[in-house]
C-alpha cells in the first residue's frame, strides 16, 4: 500500500460500472471519472460485465492499481447475452460471445427451446452468478449457425444493444404518412424547384439528405458567391413526442455496417419522403449564405422551402468533371457544369479561410470493406477523399456554423457539437514527446488548433511524420453533444452544431426544430425523454457539481440556474449525453463487425507473408498494419528477438537494451500471419525481417553511456524491462486491457475528430 494513501480513503465506497476482462479479472469504471478500480478474479465470480456496483478499495495490487471489493450490486442490466450453445458431459451451457462475460451460462434442458448444439443463441438470465455458482438462463432466440451470412451483424446489434426493430406504434404511424409532397405541405415555404440544386454522395448511398447550389454574387463591395445548402426537412414529418420520434431518439443515430444499415428512421422516410431523390419535390430547410472571396460567410438566412433535385451525382463523377471539364463525364453533365465550377470556386475560398483560422486538417487513410453476395470480404481498399468530398464537407461545415450562430443569437437551448482542447495531462505528454523526437516545435500553455496544424505541416516530410501526426491526434479529446457551447477545437470554430444530417442523426433533428421555433418566434420545448440508468447517474453527478453554466470565451460568468431554467438545462444535458453515448455505441458495433470480418478474411491467409508498417507501439509489442490488406495485427514482444526491450513512452517506441534497435510508429516490417482468434477479434503476426531503425553512432554512444550509468547507479533490474525467452516459445495471449491501445490511433482518427458532416 502506498504511504500517500490514507486508511480513510480505503473506507470510502465508490459506485461504478463493471468492465469484465477475458482473462477473468475486471475493473470498475467509476461514475466520478477518476481512475479505474481493479477487481481480481475472485471478486468477479458474483458480478457480470456491465453490472453497476458499489465497491470499497482495500489495497493496491503489485502494479500499483487500486484493488476493490464489491460490497453491493446496485443494478443488473436486463440486456440479454449472446453466445454459442454447447454440451459438455451432458450439461448444456452457452459460452458468451463477448469474452468480457467471464462465465458460461448453464441452460436447463427445459429452457433449450429449439436450439441445437453449436448454434448462436440469445439467452436471458434467470439466476445471477454467485461466489460458488454459475449463472443460469433460458434461450429466447436462435440466431443461426456461426457461419451464416450476416451473423456478425446479428450478434453485434444484440451485443451492443442497438435497437434494430421499429415499434408497432412507429410502423403504424409511418403508414399514415403521404407518399409524396402534398399541396398543403408547401404552404409558407419558398419555392426553389427551379433552382438547380444537386446531391453529391457516394455510389452506394441510398438516402440523400443534403443538396447544394452555388452562383456568383456581389458580397459587400467585392465579388463572392451565393451558396445554398438544402437539408431534408425531417422535422415536418417527425413530430415531437410521436411514436416515430420516440424510436428515433432511442436509436439517436443510424448504424452503418458493411452491406447493411440500421436506420434511425423507417425506410419510408429515410429512403422516401425525406430523401432528396432526383426529379421529385421534397421539403427542405435551407441555409442561404453569402460567401466572400476570402471564404468568410458574410451573411446568411434560414428558411423552409420546397425543392427538386436536378441531379444525383457521385463523388467520383464530380471529381472527374472538375479535373477535366472537356472530358466525357463533363459532357454528360454539361447542363450542371457551371454550378459545379461555382461550387469548386467557393470551396477553394472556404479552404483558404480554414487554413487562415488554423483548423486541424490531418490526412488519414480510411478503408472500405468490399463484400460479396454472401457477406464475405472480397477486398479491403483505401477510401480516397477527392475534391468532391472536400467540396461537400466545406459547404456542410459552413451551414453547421451558421446554425450554431443562429441558435446562439436566438438565445435558445440546442445541442452544440463541442470538441474541447487537450487536457493539461495530454498537453504535457505531447510536449515531452515532441522534445524527445527533436521536432523543434511545441505547444503553448494554452494551445490553439493552429499550433497543431503548424507542427503537422512542418513535419509532413519527415520519415516519422505518421508517428508524429498520430501523437497529435491522440492528444485531443473526443467530440460530444452538449447544450453548453465551448467551441470546436479541431475545426477552430467558436460555435458549431450538426444541422446537415437529420435523417441519420437525432441532434440534427433537434437543431432543425430549434431553428424553426426561432423563425416562428416561439420557443422549442424539449419533451421529457427517457435516459438510460447509467447516463442518468452521470448526468445527476454532473449537474450536482455545477455551480453555474459555463460561459463562452470572453463572456461574463453566468448566473446559477434555478427552477424551470435548471430543469430545461437538465433535459438538454440528458439529450446530449444520450446522443453522445449512442454515437459511441454505433461506432463500437461497427468496429466489432469490421474486426469480425477481417478475422474471418485472414483465416484464409494463415501462414502467408506480407509487408506492413508499425501503427502502434505498446509495452507488450507492436501493432502492424499490412500494406496490401489494411488489416492490423499484433507482433508480440516475444517475437522481437532474444534480448530485453524497453518501452519508451515519451518516444512511443520499443528499444533493444543490447543492440539499441528501435521499433516505432512508421517502422516497416515483414510479417507472417501466425494466429487468428475470431472470438477475441485478434490477429497475431510473427516478425520475419526487421526494418527497425538502427541507432546512429551518436545514439549508440548515448545508449552505451546510459547503460553504464544505469549499472553504476542501480544494480537492480528496471521494472519496465520485459524478459524475452531465448528459445522461441508461444506466450500467453496479451492482456485485453493493454490491447485497448490498438484501437486508440484508428479510433481517434474516426471518432475523436468525428466532425465530418457526411458519412
Amino acid at each position: 500500500m502506498s504511504s500517500k494513501t490514507s486508511p480513510a480513503h480505503f473506507a470510502d465506497e465508490i459506485e461504478g460500472t463493471v468492465q469484465g476482462h477475458r482473462d477473468g479479472h475486471g475493473f470498475v469504471i467509476r461514475d466520478d471519472g477518476q481512475g479505474d478500480i481493479f477487481l481480481p478474479p475472485n471478486e468477479m465470480r458474483a458480478v457480470l460485465h456491465k453490472d453497476r456496483v458499489r465497491v470499497r478499495i482495500v489495497r493496491q495490487d503489485r502494479r500499483g492499481r487500486p484493488e476493490g471489493r464489491v460490497v453491493e450490486i446496485i443494478e443488473r442490466p436486463v440486456q440479454p447475452l449472446i453466445g454459442r450453445l454447447l454440451q459438455e458431459s451432458g450439461v448444456w451451457l452457452v459460452a458468451p460471445e463477448d469474452k468480457r462475460y467471464g462465465q458460461d451460462v448453464l441452460i436447463p434442458a427445459s429452457a433449450l427451446g429449439v436450439a441445437k448444439p453449436g448454434q448462436v443463441v440469445v439467452v436471458q438470465l434467470t439466476e445471477p452468478p454467485a461466489l460458488f455458482g454459475q449463472p443460469v438462463g433460458r434461450i429466447t432466440e436462435v440466431l443461426g449457425e456461426i457461419d451464416d451470412p450476416g451473423m456478425e451483424i446479428e450478434i453485434a446489434v444484440r451485443k451492443y444493444g442497438v435497437p434494430h426493430e421499429f415499434s408497432e406504434a412507429c410502423l403504424a404511424l409511418t403508414k399514415t404518412l403521404p407518399d409524396h409532397v402534398r399541396a398543403q405541405d408547401k404552404k409558407q415555404r419558398v419555392d426553389l424547384t427551379d433552382v438547380p440544386l444537386v446531391t453529391i454522395d457516394g455510389e452506394d448511398a441510398r438516402d440523400f439528405d443534403d443538396a447544394v447550389y452555388c452562383e456568383p454574387a456581389k458580397v459587400g463591395r467585392g465579388k463572392g458567391w451565393r451558396l445554398l445548402v438544402a437539408i431534408a426537412d425531417v422535422s415536418h414529418y417527425v413530430q415531437t413526442g410521436s411514436a416515430i420520434d420516440i424510436d428515433a431518439y432511442d436509436r439517436a443515430t443510424s448504424v452503418y455496417f458493411p452491406r447493411r444499415v440500421i436506420p434511425m428512421l423507417p425506410e419510408k422516410l429515410s429512403n422516401g419522403l425525406c430523401s432528396l431523390n432526383p426529379e421529385v419535390e421534397r421539403l427542405c430547410m435551407v441555409c442561404d449564405m453569402l460567401v466572400t472571396a476570402k471564404g468568410v460567410v458574410h451573411a446568411y438566412q434560414f428558411y423552409p422551402a420546397v425543392m427538386r433535385s436536378h441531379a444525383r451525382l457521385t463523388y467520383t463523377e464530380v471529381a472527374a468533371i472538375l479535373a477535366n471539364t472537356r472530358g466525357p463525364e463533363a459532357a454528360k453533365r454539361k447542363e450542371r457544369l457551371p454550378e459545379l465550377l461555382n461550387l469548386h470556386d467557393v470551396y477553394r475560398a472556404l479552404l483558404l479561410e480554414r487554413r487562415a483560422r488554423g483548423a486541424v486538417d490531418f490526412e488519414t487513410t480510411e478503408t472500405q470493406i468490399v463484400c460479396d453476395d454472401n457477406g464475405r470480404i472480397e477486398k479491403i481498399v483505401p477510401r480516397t477523399r477527392n475534391d468532391a468530398h472536400k467540396l461537400i464537407e466545406e459547404a456542410m461545415l459552413a451551414a453547421n456554423v451558421c446554425s450554431a450562430d443562429f441558435i446562439a443569437q436566438g438565445k435558445q437551448h440546442g445541442l452544440y457539437r463541442v470538441h474541447e482542447g487537450p487536457t493539461p495531462e495530454k498537453q504535457e505528454i505531447l510536449r515531452s514527446y515532441l522534445k524527445a523526437m527533436a521536432v523543434g516545435m511545441s505547444i503553448s500553455e494554452n494551445p490553439q488548433p493552429s499550433e497543431f496544424q503548424a507542427i503537422a505541416e512542418a513535419t509532413k516530410d519527415r520519415p516519422d511524420a505518421q508517428q508524429i501526426h498520430t501523437m497529435l491526434l491522440r492528444s485531443m479529446q473526443q467530440a460530444i453533444y452538449t447544450p453548453a457551447n465551448s467551441g470546436h477545437f479541431g475545426l477552430a470554430f467558436e460555435a458549431y452544431t450538426h444541422f446537415t444530417s437529420p435523417i441519420r442523426r437525432y441532434p440534427d433533428l433537434l437543431v432543425h426544430r430549434v431553428i424553426k421555433a426561432i423563425l416562428g418566434k416561439t420557443k422549442y420545448q424539449l419533451p421529457a425523454l427517457p435516459v438510460p440508468g447509467e447516463a442518468h447517474a452521470k448526468l445527476a453527478k454532473r449537474l450536482a457539481a455545477r455551480v453555474a453554466p459555463p460561459a463562452a470565451p470572453g463572456e461574463k460568468p453566468r448566473k446559477k440556474e434555478t427552477g424551470a431554467a435548471l430543469k430545461e438545462t437538465q433535459s438538454w444535458e440528458a439529450a446530449g449525453l444520450h446522443c453522445s453515448a449512442n454515437e459511441r455505441r454505433a461506432d463500437e458495433a461497427s468496429r466489432d463487425v469490421e474486426a469480425w470480418l477481417k478475422c474471418k478474411y485472414m483465416r484464409d491467409h494463415l501462414g502467408e507473408e506480407y509487408s506492413g508498417v508499425v501503427s502502434a507501439v505498446t509495452s507488450f509489442g507492436l501493432f502492424v498494419t499490412l500494406d496490401a490488406m489494411y488489416v492490423e495485427g499484433l507482433v508480440h514482444i516475444t517475437e522481437l528477438g532474444g534480448e530485453y526491450f524497453k518501452f519508451d513512452e515519451a518516444r512511443q517506441e520499443l528499444r533493444g537494451e543490447r543492440s539499441g534497435i528501435r521499433y516505432s510508429i512508421g517502422t516497416r516490417v515483414q510479417v507472417q500471419v501466425s494466429r487468428v482468434d475470431l472470438d477475441g477479434r485478434r490477429i497475431d503476426f510473427a516478425l520475419l525481417t526487421e526494418g527497425a531503425l538502427q541507432p546512429s553512432r551518436s545514439q549508440q554512444k548515448e545508449h552505451k553511456g546510459a547503460r553504464a550509468e544505469g549499472k553504476s547507479k542501480d544494480k537492480r533490474p528496471a521494472p519496465e524491462k520485459t524478459k524475452l525467452p531465448m528459445a522461441r516459445e508461444k506466450s500467453a495471449p496479451p492482456q485485453q486491457e493493454k490491447r485497448s491501445a490498438r484501437g486508440k490511433a484508428s479510433k481517434q482518427k474516426a471518432a475523436l475528430l468525428n466532425t465530418s458532416p457526411k458519412r
